[in-house]
């Protein structure tokens, strides 16, 4: 499995919620890898809020997760 929890950015104390990125900008960022194809497991760490995962969920809701292959069997040689 291929999972992607970004951060909400960078830490700025600055800002109201402590991180810059807005749930808008996180969502579009996953919907682009999970469009891609290239992960199974969404979802946010650092800073996210229930607003981003919320927006997350939203834009990949429709979207196939990555397939899961199977590896060769490897045998050693004789």
């Amino acid at each position: 499995f291929i999972s992607c929890y970004p951060n909400a950015g960078l830490p700025n104390p600055m800002s109201d919620t402590g991180f810059d990125e807005t749930p808008e900008v996180t969502s579009r960022l996953l919907h682009e890898f999970a469009a891609e194809g290239l992960v199974n497991i969404v979802g946010g760490c650092c800073g996210t809020t229930p607003a981003h995962i919320g927006a997350i969920a939203r834009s990949v809701n429709l979207l196939a997760p990555r397939g899961i292959g199977v590896a060769p069997l490897q045998r050693e040689a004789a």
